[in-house]
């Protein structure tokens, strides 16, 4: 199983619409990825340190496959209509990771 992990950066005109992200972007991930997608989650980032410090991403998506093999094959169809959705929601430029579990 890996995870792919989509970091939003955050900063100080940084806007993101989680109402967006949950309802209707992850929705079209699922409906893109099908069987290949086993699971979704999203974090939003606490702006916390002593001096109210923004967290360093506004938002976290993670996004469930079975293997890296998976992932491309199922992402790499759709990345350009993904990305061009990311404006409905966020102002600042995701940065994927993928993670293997251990």
């Amino acid at each position: 199983m890996i995870k792919v992990n989509i970091l939003y950066p955050n900063g100080p005109q940084v806007v993101f619409d989680f109402d967006y992200y949950r309802n209707t972007h992850l929705p079209l991930v699922a409906e893109l990825m099908g069987d290949a997608l086993k699971d979704t989650q999203v974090d939003a980032g606490l702006d916390m340190g002593p001096q109210g410090e923004k967290a360093p991403y506004i938002a976290i998506g993670t996004l469930y496959f079975a293997s890296v093999e998976v992932f491309q094959a199922a992402f790499g169809l759709h990345t350009e209509q993904l990305m061009a959705d990311v404006p409905n929601f966020t102002n600042t430029t995701p940065v994927v990771q993928v993670n293997e579990q251990r």
